[in-house]
């Protein structure tokens, strides 16, 4: 450590001095450099063995190297925060029964005393139907983050689960005035919600519009027009029977802005947001909209709720 220091210590008062240095002086600064990086490295190293141990487990030498090396020490810490954090955001919490049948009554109190109620949902309300969501346990990021492999998944063999199908029937019966969401698998629309009814911010990928007729004119398709898609690039090969110009997807990818009125209908979503006394959100971490759109933001400032996330938005 002494020559470490010495080394750097000369070399520095030379550049300092102006003084260019020799090939056999560049190579000596070079190999304390990297020794006292290397000896960062193993105090590092050590002080991560040593806080894996209980308080009381550890030596006078032990603790005298943690208070040594405050900087390290709270390095470590936020590291382990984090880890933490993000294991607990892929557990799945399963509430007894007891406690869940607390918490339904409490949800349908709220559900019958609405006087303007939406709904937010994400792609795990879409889980039960084979679809994959992003951050779940078996999510597409959680797969990426981890180095797996995606399956494959045919989502125009999809069916509404039985959320879709619950929503569906709490807006027959008056209950929901509006959805949000922001799936673009077609399954709200497929479950019978109707569209002045939904707000699908990413699009649909069975929807192909023409936007050279006015006003746009869409093809509701039973296949996915996203096959030959992709950012920035939306055309889909497709023309339009009527003025034979090219038709494009409605979906919008991450970095890009929806342009389109419809199916995205975000003139709906915010009349809605600013109506809303209750808002359900159902299979979203709420991440990539909080930092979108102030929609879900107004909505979350209008009052308390009844569960807030495990995790800062």
């Amino acid at each position: 450590s002494k020559w470490v220091e010495g080394a750097a210590g000369w070399a520095a008062a030379a550049m300092a001095a102006g003084r260019s240095l020799s090939r056999a002086e560049r190579k000596a600064a070079a190999r304390a450099e990297f020794l006292r990086q290397e000896e960062q490295r193993e105090r590092r190293r050590q002080v991560a063995r040593i806080l894996c141990k209980a308080a009381a487990e550890r030596s006078p030498d032990e603790a005298s190297l943690l208070a040594g090396s405050p900087e390290i020490v709270r390095d470590l810490e936020r590291l382990r925060k984090k880890r933490e954090g993000l294991r607990r955001r892929l557990e799945e919490v399963c509430d007894e029964p007891e406690e869940l049948k607390k918490k339904v009554s409490k949800l349908s109190l709220a559900v019958r005393s609405a006087k303007h109620l939406i709904i937010y949902t994400g792609a795990g309300i879409s889980t039960a139907a084979s679809i994959p969501d992003y951050r779940g346990p078996n999510g597409v990021w959680t797969m990426l983050q981890k180095g797996r492999s995606i399956r494959a998944t045919d989502l125009s063999e999809a069916e509404p689960t039985l959320t879709h199908m619950s929503i569906a029937c709490l807006h027959k019966h008056g209950l929901v005035h509006h959805v949000v969401s922001q799936n673009c698998d077609g399954l709200h629309l497929r479950s019978g919600l109707p569209r002045e009814a939904l707000s699908e911010l990413h699009g649909n990928m069975y929807i192909e519009v023409c936007t050279s007729c006015s006003p746009n004119r869409e093809y509701v398709r039973v296949f996915d027009v996203t096959e030959h898609t992709a950012l920035h690039r939306h055309q889909t090969g497709r023309m339009c029977h009527k003025c034979g110009a090219q038709l494009r997807d409605t979906i919008v990818h991450f970095g890009e802005k929806g342009i389109l009125q419809q199916p995205l209908n975000w003139e709906a979503a915010i009349e809605a947001a600013s109506k809303a006394d209750v808002i359900l959100c159902l299979g979203s971490s709420l991440k990539v909209t909080m930092e979108r759109t102030s929609v879900v933001a107004f909505l979350f400032a209008q009052g308390p709720c009844l569960w807030a996330p495990i995790f800062p938005l």
